[in-house]
């Protein structure tokens, strides 16, 4: 389907529309953004561990994560990635 992206880890991936891909990339790009920034709206520790599912991640390196795949599901060619 045009506009849309398949998500999954496993044979049996996720299909979601163009629509629900930009909501999602708003999301990831926001959160990247709250992980990233200083003051009182940084994400905390634990809200950080929470998302993780209680997994170690570098905060900078997560940060990176939400912004690339947010570039990605914008299907933004000038995006790089570090």
């Amino acid at each position: 389907m045009p506009g849309s992206v398949t998500l999954g880890h496993t044979e049996a991936g996720a299909t979601v529309d163009h629509t629900d891909a930009q909501r999602l990339a708003v999301l990831l790009d926001e959160m990247g953004h709250l992980l990233a920034m200083a003051g009182p709206n940084r994400l905390t520790d634990a809200q950080v561990g929470a998302l993780c599912a209680g997994q170690s991640w570098d905060r900078d390196e997560l940060a990176r994560w939400c912004r690339g795949m947010a570039a990605q599901l914008h299907h933004d060619p000038h995006h790089q990635q570090h």
